[in-house]
């Protein structure tokens, strides 16, 4: 007989996952892929959509025709930010364009001289003013710098969206791709920005959905459930609400590192403004106070330039291990002395300055560097004498060096690890699911490590 499964893409902006999980969200199968980056019209890099497409297709269609497997449901979790304009028929407009392209300074200005003042605006759709990152900016912005595509869009779905609409043919808007930094919701009166009224956007948004929707389809003679799809950092922190009882935070990491704190009720405050805070959303709607750093693409950067500069193999920085001896050692005069590319810091140098002979050295007080960064991410969206714990999962947990030193610089806080590659895909597979899970959920299913810091002797 077959096994009954849940299939879920978990698409990040590097790494393509396809999962299958078991009736105890145990992953049973696995397939990965990377493409190609493409161009848009104006030379900037992005995601190759129909490879991607094709990709879906080849896989799904392979799995239903498993001995193996019965497929019974499938949902999608994936990176934000990103919007994929159909018109009438179905047909893509645009290139998926990347949110790290920059557009035009006058037109963010102007959108905010129009529907702000920004301290507000950012406040109460917790999206601070951050160009494409902010989806509706994308949208505001082609409606003004290319009417004659915007005005035959029909639809714009957020990726998530898109993938599940590539199954299921029917369009639809969801909670946490909608609420998640895009400039489009509003908090307080949960709904869309009046802005988004007056400028007519609301007309391409199809209609808004829970997360947990799920449509009953019959894909290629097959009864299937397939899922809405989830924004990926709200997927992320899915199964850590359902399963952790005690107040959290959890620190997802990959390309981006998002600090998540859902034990908050209310809009942002301007402090929270201030220090940079955004809101993504839980599945039930409510308000996750954030902060995000650009951590594993800045990683990405300087150990590309480290192993240059040390002449080593480009993923020689996989083999380093935490040395306690170097950390004393580097830390004895330590200043920052690196420049970063995809951020900037309050004491970082005009140029990056190597200051030691050899590879583990110079790698060790990079990681010091990246995550004295990341606990102050941390500590914006908490107040650590009120939370004790903390969750990291993806990319860097198998990175023993940066958990070593965020145990060391977080030593009041009981810092656990989960599995690296299984984050979102779970969430996912959980929001289309009628199970509730228990405190030992974690433990079974994600790998829980526990982690105690290191002690500075003398």
């Amino acid at each position: 007989m077959k096994q009954k499964v849940t299939a879920v893409f978990d698409i990040g902006k590097t790494n393509k996952k396809f999962f299958l999980f078991d009736k105890d969200f145990k992953e049973v199968y696995k397939e990965y892929a990377s493409f190609e980056e493409i161009e848009d019209e104006d030379g900037h890099p992005t995601e190759n959509i129909h490879a991607l497409q094709n990709w879906l297709k080849d896989v799904f269609h392979k799995i239903l025709k498993s001995d193996k497997f019965a497929v019974k449901a499938i949902n999608f979790s994936t990176y934000g930010a990103s919007f994929v304009h159909l018109d009438e028929n179905g047909k893509i407009l645009t290139p998926l364009y990347n949110y790290t392209k920059e557009i035009d300074e006058d037109l963010v200005d102007e959108f905010y001289d129009k529907y702000g003042p920004e301290l507000e605006l950012t406040r109460t759709s917790g999206s601070s003013k951050s160009g494409m990152l902010n989806s509706g900016i994308q949208l505001y912005w082609l409606k003004y710098k290319k009417p004659e595509i915007f005005k035959n869009i029909k639809y714009s779905l957020h990726l998530p969206q898109y993938l599940s609409y590539i199954f299921s043919g029917v369009p639809l808007s969801e909670y946490t791709s909608i609420g998640c930094h895009t400039a489009l919701w509003n908090y307080e009166t949960k709904d869309y920005q009046d802005w988004v009224y007056k400028e007519e956007i609301h007309n391409i948004l199809p209609p808004l959905v829970s997360t947990e929707t799920s449509l009953n389809i019959n894909y290629n003679g097959k009864r299937i459930k397939i899922g809405v799809g989830i924004h990926d950092s709200s997927s992320a922190l899915l199964p850590y609400v359902r399963s952790v009882k005690k107040p959290f935070v959890l620190v997802s990491t990959g390309t981006w590192s998002i600090a998540l704190n859902p034990f908050v009720d209310t809009p942002l405050t301007e402090a929270d403004v201030a220090a940079d805070c955004i809101n993504y959303m839980r599945i039930n709607g409510k308000p996750v106070k954030s902060s995000r750093l650009f951590l594993g693409n800045e990683y990405k950067i300087q150990v590309k330039k480290l192993s240059e500069k040390f002449n080593v193999d480009k993923d020689y920085h996989k083999t380093i291990h935490f040395n306690y001896d170097v950390y004393c050692e580097i830390m004895q005069h330590f200043k920052p002395s690196f420049k970063w590319e995809s951020f900037s810091s309050k004491h970082m140098p005009e140029k990056t300055k190597y200051m030691y002979n050899d590879f583990s050295h110079a790698y060790h007080h990079l990681m010091v560097e990246l995550v004295q960064l990341q606990v102050k991410s941390i500590r914006r969206i908490a107040d650590l004498r009120a939370i004790d714990r903390l969750y990291v999962d993806g990319g860097f947990t198998d990175n023993e060096v940066y958990i070593k030193l965020l145990s060391y610089y977080l030593k009041g806080m009981k810092l656990r690890t989960t599995k690296a590659s299984l984050g979102s895909a779970l969430g996912a597979a959980i929001a289309i699911s009628d199970t509730k899970l228990n405190s030992k959920f974690l433990k079974k299913n994600y790998a829980l490590k526990k982690h105690v810091p290191f002690v500075i002797s003398g």
